[in-house]
């Protein structure tokens, strides 16, 4: 599989703070990014947005306006994960990139790390997906692990889809059709199923016992 670090990009060049808001209003005007890094001697000193560009005035330069660049950043060695997160809270497509001594090495635009998770056996592998939740303090990675891999089931991907001080909700996707097993295993260790599933055993059950009482009832 590709490394993320592949998607460092230097298509363009960071803005220098010596350069005039006249010319980053240009360089906005003809491409679409939300932000874009700049530096200042080569050091990054953070983003300017688009949106606040426009509202400077154009004879004046960057670096007149640095208090209002915001400062996130990736770092190389991060999992592609924590740079999606990254993207998500500062509601950019466009991440700088700094290795461990700082050095400004260039940016990720969020096409590419879209196109990164589109490689992953999460998304390329066949197999099936399973939500589930337990209480915030009950739940374990390593229990899930632990019920999946018992049943022969294989884990291609699992990620915290949603979580608050009461409950936590997991999202597998694991390299087995026939899930009734691992899914009666879970509600075994107070799992409770948010996805549904042809196979659940225990649902097709119970609306089996409900339409034989309604039947009953309609008599």
């Amino acid at each position: 599989m590709t490394e993320i670090t592949n998607y460092i990009t230097n298509d363009y060049k960071a803005i220098d703070s010596q350069e005039t808001i006249a010319t980053v209003q240009d360089f906005f005007g003809e491409l679409t990014f939300s932000h874009f890094p700049v530096v200042n001697e080569g050091i990054y000193i953070g983003s300017i947005a688009s949106e606040d560009i426009e509202t400077f005035d154009s004879h004046k330069k960057v670096y007149d306006y640095r208090y209002a660049l915001e400062g996130f950043f990736a770092r190389e060695k991060m999992i592609w994960l924590d740079v999606l997160e990254v993207f998500a809270k500062n509601n950019t497509d466009l991440v700088p990139v700094l290795n461990d001594n700082n050095n400004y090495l260039g940016y990720y635009e969020i096409r590419d790390i879209i196109k990164f998770f589109h490689e992953t056996p999460f998304l390329q592998e066949t197999g099936g997906i399973i939500v589930v939740q337990k209480k915030t303090l009950g739940y374990s990675v390593g229990e899930i692990t632990q019920i999946i891999e018992s049943n022969n089931g294989k884990i291609l991907g699992l990620f915290v889809s949603q979580s608050d001080f009461e409950n936590t909700q997991v999202t597998i996707k694991i390299s087995l059709r026939i899930m009734n097993e691992i899914i009666q295993s879970f509600r075994r260790y107070n799992y409770e199923i948010i996805s549904e599933h042809f196979e659940d055993n225990y649902i097709n059950t119970l609306k089996d016992r409900s339409d034989y009482l309604d039947k009953y009832l309609n008599i």
